[in-house]
């Protein structure tokens, strides 16, 4: 495939997506604006996020701090300048320092040991982190993030710290074959950004996080805000 192929089916996915995006809004009676598409280019070349930014896309998710930073360069050098970088991925506590930059939004403050290193942090360089609080909704071992009860119990100490703003909630459904089965997830997601509202109303709880290539249209049905799509976008990686 040459590259203006590639170009060419980059743009044309991202159209079908979005248009899945609409769809999904509309039948939620929502307004597909409300909708942030993330279009995750973890392993993606630099030519790869050039064509999406060519056809429009600006919100960029990265999984890891050592290919992030170098695109973040090369980006600038290239005149993307409008790129809004989202960092995805865990944070592993002793590179908490490393997530301190302009991005967007961070999703994966996955415990209350990276919330106040986060902090920590943030502050030495005198800036306000926005971040989102992962919760590991389904109850499986293999994901990361806050219970909900822990997250209940704690949210207090995490809105008291400095240099943080916490946007709202980040999970991740388990991977299944039919896209109705995430549901519960993503409900029971909404359900406790709600409560936290209710209990802790000077927070900001506006985002919710989640949703992928296999259940995005579930997710948005269930009040996402923020879609995190990669395959569908650049193709399997």
């Amino acid at each position: 495939m040459t590259e203006q192929q590639a170009m060419t089916e980059i743009s044309t996915n991202l159209a079908q997506v979005r248009a899945r995006i609409g769809a999904a809004a509309m039948q939620a009676g929502r307004a597909p604006g409300d909708v942030t598409l993330v279009a995750v280019s973890k392993t993606k070349p630099m030519v790869a996020i050039e064509a999406a930014y060519q056809a429009g896309q600006r919100d960029f998710g990265e999984n890891r701090l050592e290919e992030l930073w170098p695109k973040v360069e090369a980006a600038k050098s290239l005149g993307l300048d409008e790129i809004r970088w989202h960092l995805i991925g865990t944070i592993q506590s002793r590179k908490t320092a490393e997530a301190v930059g302009p991005f967007a939004l961070i999703h994966s403050i996955d415990r209350t040991k990276i919330a106040q290193r986060l902090s920590r942090d943030a502050q030495a360089a005198s800036c306000v982190l926005c971040i989102l609080l992962e919760v590991n909704v389904s109850g499986e071992a293999s994901k990361h993030g806050f219970t909900p009860d822990e997250l209940l119990a704690t949210a207090d100490t995490l809105l008291a710290l400095p240099g943080l703003q916490i946007a709202g909630l980040m999970t991740m459904a388990a991977l299944v074959d039919e896209a109705e089965a995430a549901r519960p997830v993503f409900r029971r997601l909404r359900a406790l950004r709600d409560q936290l509202r209710e209990r802790y109303p000077a927070g900001h709880w506006q985002q919710l996080s989640m949703g992928m290539t296999n259940d995005f249209a579930v997710a948005i049905e269930e009040g996402a805000t923020l879609v995190r799509i990669g395959s569908a976008i650049f193709g399997s990686r």
